[in-house]
């Protein structure tokens, strides 16, 4: 749905009088309430939902964690030719398996499909991401220890 279409919605419903409308589409949900004194006030509230996002599975602290798989899409403009590697999950990510340990892959690294690229950091448990794609790695577009939201983009990689 776009903005003109959110922008027609609310005409629509101001128009009418209605006091609220929901709206629940397969990755966007609406509200449009209406202020009650009739000043043709409104208030609209859009959310992208997510659509089938994997989901971390929680594993005795004895065992590995979960490997979650690598979201991959080709990225915009000058970097079309990569292949950028996104966030499955919500959490912490880092470079390093712990801090006294080497990075698992810099700038110009040669990965394979399974190799480890960096661990996220949910809800105290570390997982490790895997690569999905064989290539070189173009660049790492997250610090180390920051934040990261879901499908955001970590990594470009060079498939050639």
């Amino acid at each position: 749905m776009d903005i003109k279409e959110i922008q027609n919605l609310i005409k629509f419903v101001a128009k009418s009088g209605a006091s609220e409308v929901k709206l629940e589409m397969d990755d966007v949900k609406i509200t449009i309430k209406t202020g009650s004194d009739d000043k043709g006030e409104s208030t609209t509230y859009v959310q992208q939902i997510p659509v089938s996002q994997p989901v971390a599975q929680a594993m005795p602290a004895a065992a590995p964690a979960p490997a979650a798989p690598a979201a991959e899409a080709p990225a915009a403009s000058d970097d079309s030719k990569y292949i950028t590697i996104k966030s499955p999950i919500i959490g912490t990510f880092y470079r390093k398996p712990s801090p006294d340990k080497p990075v698992f892959v810099e700038v110009g690294s040669s990965i394979g499909e399974g190799d480890v690229l960096c661990v996220i950091e949910a809800m105290k448990l570390f997982n490790e991401i895997e690569s999905e794609v064989s290539g070189k790695i173009v660049k790492i577009l997250v610090d180390d220890a920051s934040p990261v939201e879901f499908d955001q983009p970590l990594f470009l990689v060079d498939p050639s």
